[in-house]
């Protein structure tokens, strides 16, 4: 018989906006908590404001971990996270702590929980291939992998490639490689809680367009200016309201179309990001004040 866990961690998700920042330090106060960043933009240093990454002043109350602690030139990935991110789980439980994993990015809770597929480099000549097939993906995949075939939209075709990319190229399914990490799982002996932070989708809506506001009135502007020149294509450079407000600061937009544009596009990001968790939520526990 195998024993119970004897590790414990408490997981908090949610769309932007949500109030699961606020949750975690009201929970990490009263379990003797240590707040883990689970937020791709908010590991990067720069842009505190605009990231929503907790202030200098939650930080002095709560302790707080893996929070723009990386310079905004670096490169970084899920992997490099989940490393660091179990390793601060262990010296939190090690200070008798409560690891605390608060963020919005799914990946990065998923890497923990099912672990990471470390799929072999794909053949060049197979990605060529698969990439410029021009015939009915799906019934390809059928023929190689029925269980992605079976899972995957017919017009999903990024992900169909990449099911044929990897059955073709290693010889395993990507459904194999998915159950081998998932045996790996960081967290598979760990007592876990999960709970998921959100709100009805308009006032979701309402609360990021009044931050939004908040942040351009604390100097979201100043901050951007400060930021170090970045390639377009740097992680960063694509966080909410970064694109508009960059657009402002170079002359193509006046600040209103910028600031509309960024609620905007911040709204799409939460429909995303609720789309997304909708096929995650089992075993997570929704909370909704």
């Amino acid at each position: 018989m195998k024993s119970a866990p004897t590790k414990s961690v408490l997981l908090i998700a949610g769309p932007t906006a949500s109030g699961k920042s606020a949750l975690a330090m009201q929970l990490a106060e009263a379990e003797n908590g240590v707040i883990i960043n689970a937020d791709s933009m908010q590991v990067y240093s720069g842009l505190r404001i605009l990231t929503a990454r907790p202030t200098a002043e939650d930080e002095a109350c709560v302790p707080h971990r893996l929070y723009g602690h990386r310079a905004p030139e670096q490169e970084y990935s899920t992997g490099l996270w989940q490393k660091e991110a179990i390793a601060a789980v262990e010296v939190a439980l090690e200070q008798g702590k409560l690891p605390i994993l608060c963020g919005g990015t799914g990946l990065y809770f998923m890497s923990l929980l099912t672990g990471l597929a470390e799929v072999p480099e794909i053949a060049h000549e197979v990605r060529a291939k698969w990439r410029s097939f021009a015939g009915d993906l799906q019934s390809e995949l059928a023929k190689r992998d029925m269980i992605s075939a079976a899972k995957l939209n017919p017009a999903d075709r990024q992900r169909l490639i990449r099911a044929l990319e990897v059955v073709e190229s290693t010889g395993t399914t990507l459904p194999d490689w998915q159950a081998k990490a998932a045996e790996a799982a960081p967290l598979k002996y760990f007592n876990i809680r999960r709970l998921f932070k959100t709100l009805p989708r308009e006032e979701l809506y309402a609360r990021a367009d009044a931050r939004f506001d908040r942040m351009l009135e604390q100097g979201a502007l100043d901050e951007l200016r400060t930021l170090p020149k970045l390639h377009q294509d740097q992680p960063l450079m694509k966080a909410i309201g970064v694109p508009e407000l960059s657009a402002y600061v170079n002359g193509e937009l006046t600040l209103e179309e910028a600031k509309t544009k960024a609620q905007t596009a911040t709204r799409h990001y939460i429909k995303r990001q609720l789309t997304w968790w909708r096929g995650q939520m089992q075993g997570w526990e929704e909370v909704t004040q």
